[in-house]
């Protein structure tokens, strides 16, 4: 499929996305949504630059260091609002209320930097059948701009995350480019087993403190991260905390032993952090690379998310 990028005037505000996806449920007005095909709507917002204040909330509250160069997890903060877009458009084929994130794999060639200009650009494709509904993966690309303002040929920064409409199936009028897919678990790693040293290489609180402040630094208020009652309306019991918040509490337990280069971070999540709660992260060497997990420091058997940090 072809996507025809539509160039935004700014990167939206997050939450007037999450009003539109809100608005979507609402019979007779909500867009009718059908699982044909992959959508062919994306966004791009050029000339992006870096606010530093903002820079500083999101590493204070995900514990990363404020540094010149970008923490490998920021640009996703900055791009989600255009995720958000994609999947209200009419031809995206489910609606983004109650999707769950459930992977996300970035591939950065170099270092950004505060001082870079960006553009931002994305879009939805392979839709295709889980278990337990349809996945579909957002693919983000950052690219730096030049003196004139013009991007390089290809992107710095590349995310792929992948999203599942739990329920959803195809239509059955669905292209059959989409039906021939096969069903997809939506891992990226095998399920670990509990580390046989239960002694974690970190301790860290997650409570509904810390997450309203990555919420108010990302941008993502959520209900089912900042209200008790907007959490259990989606079926948790309490509040949880962000999944991203999550995948850069991973990466702030490597500080000063990532890549200098190029890297690539993957991620899975597994269970929500309930909050409040501590989690326990473990860190193992794997040559180059780094084998990550987050567990409940209480009940080491709970995973929260498993990731992987190697040179790209």
């Amino acid at each position: 499929m072809t996507v025809t990028y539509t160039t935004l005037p700014a990167v939206p505000e997050l939450m007037d996305e999450y009003k539109g996806a809100a608005k979507d449920l609402v019979p007779v007005v909500g867009a009718k949504r059908s699982a044909k095909t992959d959508p062919t709507t994306g966004f791009e917002v050029t000339g992006v630059t870096v606010d530093i204040a903002h820079l500083g909330d999101y590493c204070a509250s995900t514990g990363l260091r404020l540094t010149n160069d970008l923490p490998v997890t920021y640009p996703y903060v900055l791009s989600f609002p255009l995720a958000m877009k994609v999947m209200g458009t009419p031809d995206f084929p489910f609606n983004a209320v109650g999707a769950v994130h459930l992977t996300n794999d970035i591939t950065q060639t170099r270092p950004l930097t505060v001082d870079d200009v960006l553009t931002l650009r994305t879009r939805a494709e392979n839709l295709r059948p889980h278990r337990k509904g349809l996945l579909i993966d957002m693919v983000t690309e950052v690219f730096v701009e030049d003196a004139e303002g013009n991007p390089g040929e290809t992107p710095v920064w590349t995310q792929t995350s992948g999203f599942l409409a739990k329920g959803a199936k195809l239509s059955s009028s669905a292209d059959a480019a989409v039906t021939a897919r096969p069903e997809d678990s939506g891992s990226l790693f095998e399920r670990p087993e509990v580390p046989a040293d239960p002694t974690p290489t970190a301790t860290w609180e997650a409570n509904p403190e810390i997450t309203r402040y990555y919420a108010e630094a990302s941008g993502d208020k959520n209900p089912i991260h900042v209200s008790a009652l907007g959490a259990k309306a989606f079926g948790f019991p309490a509040r949880i905390a962000h999944g991203m918040w999550s995948a850069a509490r991973l990466l702030s337990g490597l500080e000063g032993q990532l890549p200098t280069g190029g890297s690539r971070f993957t991620v899975e999540f597994a269970k929500p952090v309930v909050l409040p709660t501590k989690v326990a992260f473990f860190a193992a060497k794997d040559g180059d690379a780094w084998n990550l997990q987050l567990r409940k420091a209480s009940k080491l058997e709970t995973l929260h998310a498993i990731g992987r940090v190697e040179p790209a």
